[in-house]
């Protein structure tokens, strides 16, 4: 037999394995839940938007529920394949996400949204390309990372200041870490012009997360870190809205018809849930109260309706998916599977930290939504995909620690 296909049959036989069951029920069981949330939140917007949906209240859920189905359908293909070959597609997924980074800014393709110029319109379909970039910097730094081991620093002749300068930078692990920042600049900087800090913020999060279980020294995340304060300081204080929101969230009820609208109204939700909620379905603040109540707030209606209970549920289920996704990091087969795993996971865990942090007024008011439960089909896609990628890390967990 010819090696080539001997290595083509045992790279199918180790995608065939099985997938991780508790991380894959989890996944279903936080998206059902999802589809329910956006059900009882959205019915009276979709019931009063008379254009938009026209006047049907399950409009919102029909169209969640339709990418939910796309989105199952997108995980179990992709969790059947062999994650190796997220190596080579990983520099044309992050190339395409500059590109429809890009198209945000041409006029008649981007959207504007609250002054913001974060979406792309095709159609009937609109989505926030940031979602795709989060894929895109999760499967490059993996892959890029995952061969660290080889990576050796070729010193040159000593003949100039330039040289020695080099030779200096290359030493101290600087010339390394030049291919992740330039694309970390490159996609933070299109982003900063949407502009869209919640989503930058995200961005690096997930950089530094690879980085840092990829093995790079813990010095340069002091050093970028403080770096990255200094620029996030400046550029709030560039943009008056942020500082607005900064201040209106340490004390919403200042100005509780204005600037602090819609955190009063989501804290108001949240209090009249108490321990077991008014019941599901039977939310008040849904009634064209709380603004985004089935997309960024949703939590909020959660709160309301399933009470402290039912949120503390959602939340342990979440905790239980991320401690889940790390143990398939930790168990996975190779470095790259572990890296992807890892920065999928710290994506995911982020952006539920901050989605809950702003509803209960922790964090400033942002464009940040709950994973798997926010209206967004797109988005919903995106997300179900990344669990296929790491459904299809755990098909080649080593079956002596997949027993343990």
């Amino acid at each position: 037999m010819p090696r080539a296909h001997r290595d083509q049959t045992m790279s199918e036989q180790l995608a065939r394995g099985p997938v991780d069951l508790p991380f894959l029920l989890l996944t279903v069981l936080l998206t059902v839940i999802g589809l329910i949330m956006v059900l009882s939140a959205s019915s009276p917007s979709a019931y009063y938007d008379t254009k938009g949906t026209g006047s049907n209240p399950a409009y919102y859920f029909i169209r969640q529920g339709i990418f939910a189905a796309a989105g199952i359908v997108a995980m179990y293909i992709i969790s059947k394949m062999n994650y190796q070959t997220f190596r080579w597609i990983s520099i044309f997924v992050l190339g395409a996400s500059i590109i429809l980074l890009l198209l945000v800014f041409v006029p008649g393709i981007g959207v504007v949204r609250n002054s913001a110029r974060r979406w792309i319109e095709l159609g009937p379909i609109q989505f926030q390309p940031s979602e795709t970039a989060k894929v895109g910097i999760v499967l490059y730094f993996a892959s890029r990372l995952s061969k660290r081991d080889g990576y050796v620093f070729k010193p040159k002749a000593e003949t100039g200041v330039l040289e020695r300068t080099y030779n200096w930078l290359g030493r101290i692990g600087f010339l390394e870490l030049v291919p992740y920042g330039v694309v970390l600049v490159m996609v933070c900087g299109l982003m900063a012009r949407q502009p869209h800090l919640s989503g930058i913020i995200i961005i690096m999060v997930i950089a530094a997360s690879i980085l840092f279980s990829g093995g790079i020294k813990w010095r340069w995340f002091l050093l970028v870190g403080a770096l990255a304060g200094v620029v996030l300081a400046l550029y709030i204080l560039s943009h008056p809205y942020m500082m607005e929101r900064i201040v209106s969230s340490s004390d919403p009820w200042e100005d509780p018809r204005g600037t602090g609208y819609q955190l009063t109204q989501s804290l108001m939700a949240i209090g009249s849930g108490g321990l077991t909620g008014v019941g599901l379905g039977k939310s008040r603040q849904k009634f064209m109260f709380l603004p985004e109540e089935h997309n960024d707030f949703i939590f909020s209606i959660i709160c309301e309706e399933l009470g402290l209970v039912g949120a503390c549920v959602i939340i342990i289920l979440f905790m239980l998916l991320f401690l889940r996704g790390y143990w398939i990091a930790l168990h996975a087969r190779d470095r790259f599977g572990s890296l992807l795993v890892v920065g999928v996971i710290s994506q995911l865990a982020m952006q539920v930290f901050f989605n809950i942090g702003v509803v209960t007024g922790l964090l400033p008011t942002t464009g940040i939504s709950l994973p798997l439960f926010s209206y967004g089909g797109t988005a919903l896609m995106v997300q179900l995909a990344e669990m296929g990628i790491i459904l299809s890390v755990s098909r080649q967990v080593p079956p002596r620690r997949n027993a343990e």
